[in-house]
């Protein structure tokens, strides 16, 4: 864990003294994004490959439904909620 955050705090300190070279900020953007469809697409085929949750599916399909949509109006709400208090100017 250690390593972790000190990789996030190392990328935070670079990104600061980085944040006026656009054309890296772009590359970055790109190899992010890279990295993040291979990521969904090795976790595509260890799901696919795993009998259980290929067995249950339908219900944990369903299950996946509702907590998506629950996260999703969860966070429209909080968000209005901070919208309204600090950045509404009236």
């Amino acid at each position: 864990m250690a390593i972790v955050i000190g990789l996030l705090v190392a990328g935070i300190i670079l990104g600061v003294f980085l944040r006026d070279y656009t054309t890296i900020i772009k590359i970055f953007s790109r190899l992010t994004d890279g990295a993040i469809f291979l990521l969904l697409f090795f976790l595509g085929i260890s799901v696919g490959m795993n009998e259980q949750v290929i067995s249950n599916f339908q219900k944990i399909g369903l299950q996946s439904f509702v907590i998506t949509i629950l996260a999703t109006l969860g966070s429209i709400l909080v968000s209005y909620i901070v919208y309204k208090i600090f950045f509404k100017t009236s």
